[in-house]
C-alpha cells in the first residue's frame, strides 16, 4: 500500500474548499469496505465542519452493514440549482456511476472526488485510487489522520471493520503488506477491539444460510483439469433460504480451499432477467479479467459482475471465459 502523497491532499482539500455541501456515496449493494469507508469521511466532514447526506441505492442484506442503513438515504435531499453549482459528489469503494445503481442518474454532472483501491478504476483526476490498498478504508484512515489528527475510537472501529472484512480478517494480506499493519496498531491504539470486531464478523448467521451453503457446495463442478469450480444459486434457493445474512465467503474460502483449485465462481439469478456472479481466485489468476469480459472488475483476486441474462446461458459462458486463462 502507497502513502497517500501531499500533492493528493492538497486536491482533495481544494475539492473540499470548492463546495458547501457533499453527496457521499458508495456502491450498489455495499459490503463492510463501502459503507464504513463512508462513514469514517462522514466523521471526517463533521470534523471539518462540512455539510453532507449520506447515500446508498442497497440492498443492505448483508450482515456485517444491516445495522447501517439508517443511516443512509436512497434518495438526494432536493437541492436547487444554485446549489447544486456548490455540491460535491465524494464517490468511495467505487470509480463509476453506474456502480451506484438508480442513483447514478441522479447525480450526473456534479462535480465529483473518488476514493478506491480497485484495479479497473481508470478515472486520472480528481481522484485517489491504490489498488495496492486492501480496503479504501485503510485510505480513508490516511486521509483522517493527515486532514484531522489523531483517530477517534469510533473513527478507528469504522476503519478496523471495513478493511477486516475486505481482507479477509487479513488473511488476503502478503509480504507487501507492512504499512496496513502499521497503520492497523494505530487504529488499536484508539481503542479498537479485533476480537470483538472478528465475533461481529463471522457470528450471528442464520441458520438457513448453512443450509443453503450445503446446497452450493453440493451443486458445485470442477472443470479444467480441477483447477476450476462454479456453482450457482436459482431463484427457488434465494426464495427457499432468504437472503438474510447472506456468507458467500465461507462458500469462497471452502472451495479454494479444495486441492489443486485456483479460481472459483459462485453465479446467482437475482430476478427473472438479471444474474450476478463472483469471483475468486489464488496468487496469480486475475479474475478482473473475467470480471470485465461481463461489465464488472474489482481486484486481482476478487471481483464481481451484474448482467441481464440467465444461469443457463451464463454458465457455459463464464466457464469458457476461465477456460481461456486456466
Amino acid at each position: 500500500m502507497k502513502i497517500i502523497t501531499d500533492e493528493q491532499i492538497k486536491e482533495f482539500k481544494a475539492f473540499l474548499d470548492a463546495h458547501n455541501f457533499f453527496y457521499v456515496i458508495g456502491h450498489k449493494e455495499p459490503d463492510g469496505d463501502c459503507i464504513y469507508s463512508c462513514l469514517g469521511m462522514a466523521r471526517l466532514l463533521d470534523k471539518l465542519n462540512l455539510e453532507y447526506q449520506l447515500l446508498n441505492a442497497g440492498p443492505f442484506k448483508r450482515n456485517e452493514v444491516a445495522d447501517k442503513a439508517e443511516f443512509f438515504s436512497d434518495k438526494p435531499a432536493f437541492l436547487s440549482e444554485p446549489e447544486l453549482k456548490k455540491t460535491g459528489l465524494i464517490m468511495l469503494d467505487c470509480s463509476e456511476l453506474k456502480r451506484l445503481g438508480e442513483l447514478g442518474d441522479d447525480l450526473k454532472g456534479l462535480d465529483t472526488f473518488i476514493v478506491d483501491h480497485h484495479l479497473t478504476a481508470s478515472v486520472t483526476e480528481n481522484c485517489i485510487i491504490d489498488p495496492s490498498s486492501p480496503a479504501t478504508c485503510c485510505l480513508i484512515q490516511q486521509l483522517y489522520e493527515k486532514l484531522a489528527g489523531p483517530l477517534t475510537k469510533e473513527v478507528a472501529e469504522y476503519i478496523f471493520f471495513g478493511q477486516s472484512t475486505d481482507t479477509g480478517y487479513f488473511r488476503f494480506l502478503d509480504e507487501r503488506s507492512s504499512e496496513v499493519f502499521l497503520q492497523t496498531a494505530r487504529l488499536i491504539e484508539a481503542g479498537v477491539n479485533p476480537r470483538k470486531t472478528y465475533d461481529k464478523i463471522t457470528g450471528g448467521k442464520p441458520y438457513s444460510t448453512r443450509k443453503l451453503l450445503g446446497v452450493l457446495l453440493e451443486r458445485s463442478e470442477k472443470y479444467f483439469n480441477d483447477k476450476f469450480i462454479i456453482t450457482w444459486e436459482t431463484m427457488e434457493d434465494t426464495k427457499k433460504y432468504g437472503l438474510e445474512g447472506r456468507d458467500s465467503d465461507s462458500l469462497y474460502s471452502l472451495l479454494l480451499s479444495c486441492e489443486g483449485v485456483e479460481a472459483v465462481a459462485f453465479l446467482r439469478q437475482d430476478t427473472e432477467h438479471t444474474c450476478t456472479g463472483g469471483l475468486r481466485s489464488r496468487d496469480d489468476v486475475d479474475v478482473s479479467q473475467v470480471a470485465a469480459k461481463f461489465g464488472g472488475g474489482g481486484h486481482k483476486n476478487a471481483s464481481g459482475f451484474s448482467v441481464e441474462g440467465k444461469l443457463e446461458t451464463l454458465i457455459p459462458q463464464v466457464k469458457k471465459e476461465f477456460g481461456k486463462i486456466l
